[in-house]
């Protein structure tokens, strides 16, 4: 989609578009991982969305993820090295937390006309899954709070007038201090 002002630039830039897509996983999942708020249907279809969400979100990054494993073993920052074992990680257990509900689904696959599994190995092969995809995506914030805390900055609070300020145009303490000096001795 092109931007109305500008058609040649897009829509969205390749930041927001990552940080749109991360928010809607990041609350996705934790609407998944609450069964209990959000019923048995609700949970089965939205971890199936999340799950072609994620491979969407591993499609737009496999550029990048190809490139750090070409150089895993090579000199790379340790940071790169810590992000693709956590990511691959990740994916791992949302993986393994999907097919496994896939596999003890009581809505999703009956609705396609499949007979689920009614297997405690799947049941808890499937809990434990989820709870170490809620650990791991506390580690994954944990990793990008700073790029997390940028891109809020800009694009949710700058559109904003009071969040937006830049330096050059809020007060400085000192200037709020001589201008109240000023009233003060009026």
């Amino acid at each position: 989609m092109k931007s109305v002002n500008n058609p040649t630039r897009p829509w969205l830039s390749p930041t927001q578009r990552n940080f749109l897509l991360d928010g809607l996983l990041l609350g996705g999942s934790l609407l998944a991982l609450s069964p209990a708020l959000t019923g048995l249907a609700i949970h089965e279809w939205l971890s199936v969305g999340l799950g072609l969400a994620l491979l969407l979100h591993l499609l737009w990054h496999w550029d990048w993820t190809v490139a750090v494993l070409r150089r895993l073993f090579a000199r790379i920052a340790a940071s790169s090295r810590l992000n693709l074992v956590l990511n691959s990680a990740l994916f791992v257990a949302f993986s393994v937390a999907v097919f496994s509900g896939l596999m003890i689904s009581r809505v999703v696959l009956p609705g396609l006309g499949l007979e689920p599994q009614h297997s405690s190995t799947w049941r808890g092969l499937h809990a434990q899954s989820a709870d170490l995809v809620l650990v791991l995506v506390g580690f994954h914030l944990a990793l990008h709070w700073k790029w997390i805390f940028r891109v809020v900055r800009k694009y949710v609070l700058a559109p904003w007038p009071a969040f937006g300020q830049t330096a050059h145009t809020r007060a400085s303490p000192t200037a709020v201090a001589v201008v109240v000096r000023e009233q003060v001795q009026r």
